[in-house]
């Protein structure tokens, strides 16, 4: 059997590579770490301890950019020596061991290829993530707690920083709601294709007659504001109330009213933050959140598509984007897409990329076909 036009694939991947690396600008990606770097070396740097995480953060999520951009291109140049040798000295064992790191490396430029479509007016920002328990009881509650597990692992995979400002327990297990920021570019663009309702069918581990459940779980996604962003909210708009905030028991309970709930009185958009020690500290991420959200539902009100943004949903029947279904079978399915994985516990340890690329060129394809 004949192998691969090695010569014609390698010219496509390194044409594939000089796309990507105009779109994603790396010299300007340099420039942005360098001047990082810069920052971070400025001995008054950790005076603001939320902005020197910001620094280091946004430089660490950079340079690993460019460092998968830089290793991916160098196995290119490798692969293309590999196959040289190989024929020189006519090794069917390096040419098929070529083979295999040819479709290796097609599958990684693929993903970093699902990059330059994210082009939104957003994409290129940080993400704001909020998941809620819907309907199931505490099989939904536990499910949304898997789900927050999900995506920060992933985020933790990526090397990207994760900053949790709420989250609300449910009585028996799991979580009511919780928020979360993952600071790194392009996380919005990346992660707003799982805004929607996901569904749960398993054998409840709460059911003591072990019967099949379904359950719901809501995810929301926003992009991070910036300080050119223009989001002005008068103060009598806003209600304040504070309580004192709660966890599964231990240590971590706080004794005192320190959680903040701002609610957005014209809108009814509620916003909670209980996982700073102060009151203050609470308030001033509570308005974070809130801002993000009232910002990306200005912007989807202005295009009258609300949905693209927020991606507000019931969590209940009828409005499904992805299964996860544990018995009597076990897939993972994406409703959209078709994409699916058959091995659910690596899915729900952050193994989230490939459904990341199908849901962002599927949405790519639905804005074309809008278009026309």
């Amino acid at each position: 059997m004949a192998g691969p036009d090695f010569d014609t694939k390698i010219s496509q991947l390194q044409a594939t590579m000089h796309t990507i690396e105009q779109v994603l600008d790396i010299d300007a990606m340099r420039r942005d770490i360098a001047d990082l770097g810069e920052q971070v070396a400025a001995p008054d740097l950790w005076d603001d301890q939320e902005n020197a995480t910001r620094v280091t953060g946004r430089l660490s999520a950079l340079q690993g950019e460019l460092d998968r951009v830089t290793a991916l291109r160098g196995r290119i140049e490798d692969l293309e020596i590999m196959v040289e040798l190989g024929r020189d000295e006519g090794d069917e064992a390096a040419l098929a061991d070529a083979e295999l790191e040819l479709g290796r490396v097609q599958k990684v430029v693929e993903g970093l290829e699902v990059r330059t479509l994210l082009n939104g007016e957003y994409d290129a920002r940080e993400a704001l993530v909020s998941i809620r328990a819907g309907a199931g009881g505490v099989d939904a509650a536990d499910f949304a707690e898997t789900l927050m597990r999900m995506y920060t692992r992933w985020a933790e995979q990526h090397g990207y920083p994760v900053e949790v400002y709420e989250t609300s327990y449910a009585e028996e297990a799991g979580l009511k709601s919780a928020t979360f920021a993952i600071h790194a570019p392009y996380t919005y663009g990346t992660l707003s294709v799982e805004a929607g309702t996901h569904r749960l069918v398993r054998i409840s581990p709460f059911d003591n007659q072990g019967r099949r459940q379904t359950s719901f779980a809501a995810v929301e996604v926003v992009p991070v504001l910036e300080q050119t962003d223009e989001i002005d909210i008068p103060d009598e708009e806003i209600r304040v109330d504070v309580y004192r905030s709660g966890g599964p028991g231990g240590q971590s309970v706080n004794t005192t009213d320190s959680a903040v709930r701002l609610t957005h009185l014209p809108t009814g958009t509620v916003v909670s933050c209980q996982n700073e020690k102060s009151q203050l500290q609470n308030k001033a991420s509570a308005m974070v959140v809130l801002k993000a959200k009232l910002l990306a539902l200005k912007k989807a009100e202005e295009k009258a598509h609300l949905d693209g943004l927020r991606g507000d949903v019931q969590a209940s029947w009828g409005d499904q984007m992805r299964n996860y279904v544990l018995n009597p079978y076990q897939i993972v399915k994406d409703l959209r897409t078709g994409y699916e994985q058959g091995n659910p516990t690596a899915v729900f340890d952050g193994d989230l990329d490939g459904f990341l690329e199908a849901g962002i060129r599927w949405r790519r394809g639905s804005e074309k076909a809008d278009a026309n």
